[in-house]
């Protein structure tokens, strides 16, 4: 028997006639919920924690203000909610069998040509000491140090989509140095340090060892700045367009230039303005110009130092290595880099529709279970709005859509199998 998302407790009551869904709408939103079912079905030991586990999809799907396990009981109508503290906690099922799944989903419904992955983190600001890895740390969410958790994150954008595709947490060495406390924490012992771009590197592998192509990859300085990841995606002939600081230094000719001297000193013509992909107010225009790289690349390739420059303030100036092709184009790297945006929007929409954020929840265990779901609970977003033409409002919350019911109000509302 199929599983309805969330059972029959999860309801309410039906949009107006003005505002109901087409049956067909309806019936090709139920086929996709279905196959999520038969996909991840394997993953997990027991019947029943799969039942468990499509209600917590369901439930971060769902309205609720806080996509906990309390509330997420709470509406589905369950009593208390241990049968969603066990599913994340001491259930027999393996977090990363589920993003297995998720890589090949996500490729089967988003791949396109030209596919970028692009690498970010976030902060969960978290209280107390006792949640695995949380530190006085920086988190860019807040902008500022606080008491927070760090995943790293691994998006995929695509002219079909864009959506979370594989995660890590981020273990700082105050935690990597101490056994004992990471023990009580649930985090294996063979879990060592690791830096966030080689976090990146091990998101990076796994894409790739699924068959996911990425014909390029992008971020920030956190990963451009880093000279081993940038090694070993040239090794793996990986194009990348990856920002970089001013203390960066790269080859010139014969010189080795530190990049904020070499941009101080670039000169005021000879920049095309080229736009690095709509953004809320229309196409985001940037001048740009790229400086051909000494150091020798592999044949067939070359580096570039490609730098942006702000139409409305000439000073303002960013930089970025690419490596690609040699017959790659100014206006393909700039599209590319114009791609880091959408990391940050699928993690601002993964806290918001999905509850990325929401969770309560202390061991290692629980936060890559949680993770995991809610990163299959947006790619079901994704994939849905690609293949239905669906048109969510993000900014407004899941369950406003223009001109009709969303989906997300359909899956909670469990939609029967046929």
């Amino acid at each position: 028997m199929v599983a309805t998302p969330g059972g029959p407790d999860m309801h309410e009551p039906p949009p107006s006639t003005s505002n109901a869904l087409d049956l067909q709408d309806v019936q090709a939103w139920h086929r996709y919920w279905t196959e999520i079912e038969g996909r991840i079905g394997s993953v997990f030991a027991r019947s029943d924690a799969l039942t468990r586990a499509m209600s917590y999809l369901a439930g971060l799907l769902s309205p609720a203000e806080r996509k906990n396990s309390w509330q997420l009981a709470e509406i589905r109508g369950d009593a208390n909610p241990y049968g969603f503290q066990h599913l994340l906690g001491r259930a027999d099922w393996d977090p990363d069998a589920l993003r297995d799944r998720l890589l090949r989903y996500v490729s089967d419904y988003l791949a396109t040509e030209g596919a970028v992955g692009v690498l970010d983190e976030t902060g969960f600001v978290k209280k107390g000491v006792h949640s695995a890895g949380v530190a006085r740390q920086y988190s860019g969410t807040a902008g500022r140090v606080e008491n927070c958790q760090v995943g790293v994150f691994l998006a995929y954008a695509s002219e079909h989509g864009q959506t979370l595709l594989d995660r890590e947490l981020y273990l700082p060495k105050e935690w990597t140095a101490d056994r004992d406390r990471c023990r009580r924490a649930g985090i294996p012992d063979e879990r060592a340090f690791a830096t966030k771009p080689a976090l990146a590197r091990r998101m990076l592998a796994r894409t790739s060892s699924a068959g996911v192509v990425l014909s390029w990859v992008t971020g920030d300085s956190v990963y451009g700045n880093d000279r081993g990841l940038r090694g070993w995606l040239e090794e793996r002939k990986q194009a990348y367009v990856l920002a970089v600081s001013g203390n960066e230094t790269v080859w010139i000719g014969p010189e080795q230039r530190q990049i904020k001297m070499l941009l101080a000193g670039l000169p005021t013509e000879g920049w095309e303005r080229i736009s690095a992909g709509m953004g809320s107010k229309g196409p985001r225009w940037y001048d740009w110009r790229r400086i051909v790289l000494s150091d020798p690349p592999p044949p067939g390739w070359k580096r570039w130092l490609l730098v942006r420059r702000s139409v409305s303030d000439p000073s303002e100036l960013t930089a970025y290595i690419a490596f690609a092709p040699v017959r790659g184009t100014l206006a393909e790297q700039v599209r590319v880099a114009g791609m880091r945006w959408t990391v940050e929007e699928s993690i601002q929409t993964a806290k918001g529709e999905v509850g990325l954020d929401h969770y309560e929840l202390r061991s290692w265990t629980g936060w890559y279970r949680h993770i995991t779901l809610a990163m299959w609970a947006q790619a079901f977003l994704a994939v849905t709005r690609r293949e239905t033409g669906a048109e969510l409002a993000p900014k407004k919350g899941l369950w406003k859509r223009l001109g009709a019911s969303s989906l997300a109000a359909e899956v909670h509302r469990g939609l029967r199998s046929a």
